[in-house]
């Protein structure tokens, strides 16, 4: 019997209405929770029902959950005490290609997750108050266990809802597959996020009642769950492709790659969900929703909160981590009963109010004195999105950094602790 928790940000029924359905499915054993644990995220199978909260892209706008403020509860499950997350592109000979630079915008992404382990500047040390019966925390304890890539062939459609499309058991399968033959670890402190291009669809049964965001029965952006293994587990997100499609509804997307709507569109929020309730028996709330669901709310102010300022292509960001730009929603918090993007800090993010010299040559190395507000150390220039080198903090408000290559008119921008100065008319550099 197998788990999972299901992402439906930004999708549409038939009729363009939110609603809560019940749908009996009856196909492959999947998921084993109890009858009592019913709920609006928690995808039910082999007989059983499937309740869930499809809510609309841009109707979601206009009518949109109400924010709900109940705790969520300890059910006795575990949580992940560390997590170590490897990203999985299955990638045949023949097959549907990546985009240029997804794979290293994922990469970056699960890197700078590493980078900024134990700190306190994004949503993962918000999960960080939540425990088991063993004692154990959610811990950011976060590390990049590296790009996986499997080239098995695939094998023949398990659905129908497009071209190419397998079912949740045959992508159980194939990371079953994949994690035993490379004598990978399978436990509760590693992550297996499969990552597939755009045109690999999947549907939870082969019926193809509810499936990916790119097919005519979509129901789903992302899910995580368990493959029970002898003794022990596999823990696992699903991550279909979903750039320009109704899950990256709205989404910025602050490294203009496709690699932002995979991460603002699901995989943010299946990895948070996935530290906090691994087995789907650990933590949520009355109604089943588990710290992601809870904060999906399609409202800025609950879902993603302020935004800590302008990326260069001019989307906005409001997470900073290890000095990239994202743009994702926030994560429930049960101190203080409400969503966070971040623990917080008594600094505000810096500014940048003043550049000497404004040019320089294109060869770089020049000295810039930069002025601003909010400075402090350790701290990372970036000219355009190239980091400048031999970066000296001297006071709160100045600070000196050697340009790098370069060429036109950037943006010199400065991140802290706190935050990434927003970029502005008085900040800009140019490369003669």
């Amino acid at each position: 019997m197998r788990a999972l928790g299901v992402y439906l940000g930004g999708l549409r029924d038939a009729r363009g209405k939110r609603r809560i359905q019940l749908v009996g499915l009856l196909a492959i054993a999947m998921l084993a929770v109890g009858a009592a644990n019913a709920s609006a995220v928690i995808v039910r199978l082999h007989g059983k029902t499937v309740s869930y909260e499809p809510l609309p892209g841009a109707f979601a706008l206009a009518q949109a959950k109400p924010f709900a403020s109940k705790p969520v509860v300890y059910h006795g499950g575990p949580v992940m005490p560390s997590n170590t997350n490897y990203a999985l592109y299955w990638d045949p000979t023949g097959g549907p290609e990546y985009p240029a630079g997804y794979e290293t915008g994922l990469n970056r992404y699960f890197e700078d997750l590493a980078h900024d382990s134990g700190g306190f500047q994004n949503t993962d040390p918000v999960l960080t108050q939540y425990k088991d019966e063993a004692g154990e925390f959610a811990n950011y304890n976060s590390h990049f266990g590296g790009a996986l890539i499997d080239t098995d062939p695939y094998p023949s459609n398990g659905c129908s809802a497009a071209p190419i499309c397998f079912t949740d058991e045959q992508l159980r399968a194939e990371i079953t597959t994949y994690v035993e033959a490379h004598k990978l670890p399978m436990d509760l402190q590693h992550e297996y996020f499969l990552l597939t291009p755009s045109g690999v669809e999947s549907c939870f049964e082969a019926s193809g009642h509810r499936c990916s965001d790119g097919t005519k029965h979509a129901s789903y952006c992302a899910y995580h769950g368990f493959i029970p293994i002898a003794k022990t587990v596999i823990i696992y997100a699903n991550d279909p492709y979903v750039d320009g499609l109704n899950c990256d509804f709205g989404e910025e997307h602050p490294n203009n790659n496709a690699s932002d709507a995979t991460i603002g569109g699901g995989l943010a929020h299946e990895h948070s969900e996935s530290v906090t309730d691994p087995e789907l028996n650990a933590w949520y709330d009355s109604k089943g929703e588990e710290v992601g669901d809870k904060c999906r709310t399609f409202k800025q102010a609950t879902e993603y909160g302020e935004p800590l300022g302008k990326a260069p292509d001019g989307s906005n960001y409001n997470q900073v981590i290890n000095s990239d730009l994202y743009w994702y929603q926030q994560e429930w918090s049960n101190e203080g009963s409400e969503c966070k993007q971040r623990l917080g800090h008594s600094t505000p993010p810096p500014t940048v109010t003043k550049v000497t010299p404004k040019t320089g040559p294109a060869s770089g190395k020049t000295s810039v004195t930069i002025t601003g507000t909010n400075f402090e150390a350790p701290a990372t220039v970036k000219f355009g999105a190239t980091p400048a080198t031999e970066v000296t903090v001297t006071s709160s408000t100045t600070m000196t950094a050697v340009s790098p290559a370069g060429t036109g008119t950037v943006n010199v921008t400065v991140t802290t602790s706190a935050g990434t100065s927003a970029a502005n008319k008085k900040d800009h550099f140019k490369y003669k």
